[in-house]
């Protein structure tokens, strides 16, 4: 299981496994963001806490954070799929560094093709410490 707080630990998740990777998306909010996703459904795997403000983008997103410390916890869909089940992600960036150090980043091109990109090998380990 992983954890993520914001700042003030006002605000955090849950996941309940470790990702096999975190995904680094260029899009228009995640750039601005700079937020590492790790994916999973509302109220299955992902469990989040605390007080959060959204900011809705468009009718797909609302990208959630702490109205305190303005850390940004997670995204939610805002229409279940077919399953009716609610896909979110959660920032990988608000973990403590040690337990996802060895993830390798995918890169996302989620500004101009909406498809992955080619793998550069690095790993968190390798862009953030």
């Amino acid at each position: 299981m992983l954890e993520g707080t914001c700042h003030c630990g006002g605000a955090g998740w849950q996941l309940d496994d470790v990702p096999e990777s975190a995904t680094a998306c260029n899009c228009t909010a995640c750039r601005r963001y700079g937020v590492l996703w790790a994916y999973g459904h509302e109220g299955e795997d992902i469990r989040v806490h605390g007080t959060t403000t959204a900011y809705v983008r468009g009718r797909s997103l609302s990208f959630n954070f702490c109205p305190r410390c303005g850390c940004l916890t997670h995204w939610l869909a805002q229409q279940p799929d077919a399953e009716g089940r609610r896909r979110m992600a959660v920032n990988l960036r608000l973990c403590e560094p040690g337990p996802i150090a060895h993830l390798r980043i995918d890169h996302f091109d989620g500004l101009d093709r909406w498809e992955d990109l080619p793998s550069d090998g690095k790993c968190i380990r390798d862009v953030w410490f």
